[in-house]
């Protein structure tokens, strides 16, 4: 998986592509905790537009990202076929805003 990472007047941004799993754990938290541990950021947007497939791992990773994060808004952007399906039946739309 390739991440690209932008953070600009307070938006922290997480562009994904690739296979999603827990092979990225690794480069995945090596790319946001910096930027957690900065803190100059108000809200988190993590794009999905060109992850082909994602994982129950993935899905852990996002759920420890957003304990991590606390009461800041993450918005999962740009999901589209299984991935989009798979964020619906875990239900994310309740812990995430989905764009």
């Amino acid at each position: 998986m390739q991440i690209k990472t932008f953070n600009e007047n307070g938006k922290a941004r997480f562009v994904l592509s690739g296979s999603f799993t827990f092979d990225a754990y690794r480069d995945f938290k090596t790319e946001y905790t910096p930027i957690l541990d900065s803190g100059t950021f108000k809200e988190m947007e993590i794009d999905l537009g060109g992850v082909e497939y994602l994982d129950s791992s993935a899905l852990g990773m996002l759920l420890l990202l957003k304990e991590r994060v606390g009461s800041k808004p993450i918005t999962l952007s740009n999901a589209k076929g299984t991935v989009k399906s798979v964020l619906e039946i875990a239900n994310f739309h309740q812990l995430f805003t989905i764009k």
